[in-house]
């Protein structure tokens, strides 16, 4: 299904995690091209700096907030809500989540933290905002991972942890972000709606290697000679965001693809289409991921009202 779109035409976008990192960047970078950034948020305080930070780059931006805890379901239906009185939406960037945590941390609803924020908050926010969506043929951009090559769900608890290991449920939910993603694309295709779903994820990105932003980047503390060689196999999360930016408003961005970085092993390079590991297209699977998710969330997708 195309998603082909000018790329000129300024459209109001929709940034999770916009405060720092990758959703930082994507949200100046989007600001600098003209469009309406709303910068979804779990701190007011840090979404305020983040928007002074984009001003001091881009005076004409044109920003507002949306508070969500995507780590807490009744959060997430409040922002849906709220985000009704923002104007039409033309693109959702899924960026927010937890990266690693050493503890075993749990949701609002008693979900583990990073399979519930990074995967299941998203998918309930996707849920309510797509009528939104739907109205403008809009865009829907989730924030996958090279760490998905190395994880795998269990099929009788997608949405669970088992034995714990920060780093192995980290991949295991952005395993879980790649499947809903696609087969997202694969039912919004069958439901004849307008709405594109695009996957896309930014390589090896550091701060230490981005330009600095001292409102919204911790103060960097290695020394600066490490640097040529960190290059060599990463970039900064400036770059790593330009792939989640022309995921997101790109033309000839289509439907179902997956976006990142076109140089060795997709760590660093120029945005291009590149491949994920089959297990993320695995239907079987994320037909079992969806149904839990559903379950979990109380959030319905109504695909069948766009046939």
């Amino acid at each position: 299904m195309s998603a082909e779109t000018d790329a000129a035409r300024p459209r109001t976008v929709v940034v999770t995690g916009a405060s720092a990192g990758l959703g930082y960047h994507a949200a100046e970078q989007l600001a600098a091209a003209g469009h309406r950034v709303v910068l979804a948020t779990r701190s007011a305080e840090r979404a305020d700096a983040a928007a002074r930070s984009i001003r001091q780059q881009v005076p004409t931006a044109v920003l507002e907030h949306l508070h969500v805890d995507l780590a807490d379901l009744e959060s997430v239906r409040a922002a849906a809500t709220a985000l009704q009185d923002l104007g039409p939406v033309d693109a959702l960037l899924n960026n927010a989540g937890v990266v690693g945590s050493r503890a075993e941390r749990a949701t609002a609803q008693g979900l583990e933290l990073q399979v519930g924020t990074n995967h299941l908050g998203h998918f309930a926010f996707t849920g309510l905002v797509l009528p939104m969506l739907e109205r403008t043929g809009g865009r829907v951009v989730h924030l996958g991972s090279i760490a998905h090559r190395w994880a795998t769900l269990d099929r009788r608890d997608p949405l669970g942890a088992g034995h714990y290991s920060g780093y192995r449920q980290y991949g295991r939910s952005k395993l879980a972000v790649m499947l809903f993603g696609f087969e997202l694309a694969e039912r919004l295709a069958d439901a004849g709606s307008a709405v594109s779903s695009v996957v896309a994820h930014p390589g090896l990105a550091l701060d230490s290697l981005g330009p600095s932003r001292p409102l919204v980047t911790p103060a960097r503390d290695e020394p600066a000679w490490t640097r040529p060689g960190e290059r060599l196999v990463a970039q900064g999360k400036d770059a790593g965001a330009l792939p989640l930016v022309h995921a997101t408003v790109g033309a000839g961005v289509r439907s179902g693809e997956y976006w990142g970085p076109g140089g060795a092993f997709q760590l660093r390079g120029p945005a291009a289409v590149v491949r994920a590991e089959p297990r993320a297209h695995d239907r079987t699977e994320a037909a079992r991921l969806w149904q839990a998710s559903e379950q979990a969330s109380g959030v319905a997708f109504a695909l069948d009202a766009f046939v």
